[in-house]
């Protein structure tokens, strides 16, 4: 599992560890791991030539260090000297060793480019001289390597607010940090590099983690030898209407494809229709009105995906928020619980997918608050509903109480086309009809839902159909391999 800490938790270990040490120790363990990251990019050393954008703190000591080193095996290093003071050692180091202070013109020139101008302990808008230098190396030819974390993104959160250094590589010291595994911060880290500088032992528990192929394969249910359908898990879907057939079709089969034994499908004659030439093993029930009395037991529920939001939707939702069983709600079952909030109060488990729009109204929130802080709002969410939220997005986040929140690593742009999110809640709704917990249910859906819109889309469009075709191979690669 990838863990992932905040600034002060790192900044703890730091100070735990260096209490250890000689001075300057962290620094030069820092510094190799970023000189031999460079050294990588680069190819060849000898030649090239690197531009240091220095800031006042450690950030800017690890560029001035790492550059000493380029500059010993050939490279032309210049360091931009953009903070009110400079690392004065690693400065000293970087001219004995034949390195130069340049203006910022140079970054032009460069063919990498080393971002140290601020620290992970920075937050807010980055000010001037700073601002100026992130966007002239965002323009700039050469390939840009961050120090710890973009300059820009904020390490414990991802946010960005205005100005960052949008990088090539960002590498990463002693542990990763929140930010770079989050969006929007994500989405300016590039390929994020770890360094091991001996913080293992002196880190708490992780504030963020990311689930690993090894770590679904450990946690997704397989059929023993005594298994029967029913046991593996029965999972009822409430889904689709007579405007949106095709959003039960899509539930119903990322249910069958996750490993439920059976699937019983609730809905009107439209959708009903639909499902029974679809899906022939799905067991179907045609509701004449909003009752669930005769579907037969369940152990979990599918809600909303295409249901409608009328007064007939809204009492079937309420008959199946009254069961004793986990509930995962998505799409229009959201809206009708934004409209009445009164339908969780439950003491069974409910697990929401939201995307940043359903968000909003869930929580009377601003959408573009949520986008800028994912994290934070699915955490407020988790909390003030007393649910499991996964939210949807760039970066899928699952957040739960005060467990570390989980953010997923697979995916493919391509899966932002209509009906995906359908696939997703019978995904993860089977997994919870076979025992998984809301927020491993969660987790292991996005991660298989994300794996499979890969496998699917192979660099082209996909629909989401598609992605419900993959989701076996998706399993298969992590049962087999586990990256």
């Amino acid at each position: 599992m990838r863990t992932a800490y905040t600034a002060d938790q790192i900044r703890g270990a730091e100070h735990a560890l260096m209490a250890r040490l000689p001075e300057g120790t962290l620094m030069q363990r820092a510094a190799a791991g970023l000189a031999a990251v460079c050294a990588d990019l680069l190819g060849r050393v000898y030649g090239t030539r690197v531009v240091l954008l220095v800031g006042s703190g450690d950030n800017g000591g690890d560029a001035l260090y790492a550059g000493e080193r380029l500059a010993r095996r050939g490279a032309r290093v210049d360091a931009v000297l953009a903070g009110s003071k400079t690392h004065e050692a690693g400065l000293r180091a970087l001219l004995d060793a034949g390195g130069r202070v340049a203006e910022a013109a140079a970054i032009g020139r460069a063919d990498l480019i080393v971002d140290g101008l601020v620290g992970i302990g920075a937050s807010g808008a980055l000010r001037e001289p700073y601002a100026r230098l992130a966007e002239e190396a965002n323009a700039a030819r050469g390939a840009v390597v961050a120090v710890d974390v973009p300059s820009g993104v904020d390490a414990s959160t991802g946010r960005v607010e205005g100005a960052a250094v949008r990088a090539r590589v960002t590498v990463t010291m002693g542990a990763y940090k929140t930010g770079l595994l989050v969006d929007p911060g994500a989405a300016f880290a590039g390929d994020v590099r770890l360094i091991d500088i001996g913080l293992g032992e002196y880190l708490p528990d992780p504030d963020v983690a990311a689930l690993t192929g090894r770590d679904v394969d450990d946690l997704i249910p397989r059929p023993g030898e005594e298994s029967d359908k029913y046991r593996r898990g029965v999972l009822g879907v409430a889904a689709g209407s007579d405007l949106f057939t095709g959003a039960a079709v899509l539930a119903v089969g990322g249910a069958l494809r996750g490993g439920a034994g059976m699937v019983r499908y609730a809905g009107r004659e439209a959708p009903v229709a639909q499902v029974r030439a679809h899906w022939p093993e799905a067991v179907v029930t045609l509701l004449d009105e909003p009752s669930i009395a005769h579907v037969g037991r369940v152990q979990a529920w599918v809600l909303g995906p295409g249901l409608g939001t009328d007064a007939w939707a809204h009492e079937l939702a309420a008959r199946v928020l009254a069961t004793d069983v986990p509930v995962l709600i998505d799409a229009d079952g959201l809206t009708l619980v934004a409209g009445d909030r009164s339908l969780l109060r439950r003491a069974a488990p409910v697990l929401i997918t939201p995307h940043a729009g359903e968000l909003a109204r869930l929580i009377r929130a601003d959408r573009a608050a949520i986008e800028a802080a994912r994290l934070e709002h699915a955490r407020r969410a988790a909390a003030e509903l007393g649910v499991t939220v996964l939210l949807k997005g760039s970066t899928t986040v699952v957040a739960e109480d005060e467990r570390p929140a989980r953010v997923n690593v697979t995916g493919t742009p391509w899966l932002a086309t209509g009906g995906t999110g359908d696939v997703l809640s019978g995904l993860a709704g089977a997994l919870l009809a076979q025992g998984l917990s809301c927020y491993d249910a969660a987790s292991c859906g996005a991660y298989l839902h994300g794996l499979a819109g890969h496998l699917a889309a192979d660099g082209a469009p996909l629909a989401a159909a598609d992605v419900a075709t993959a989701v076996p191979a998706a399993i298969r690669t992590v049962t087999s391999v586990g990256p």
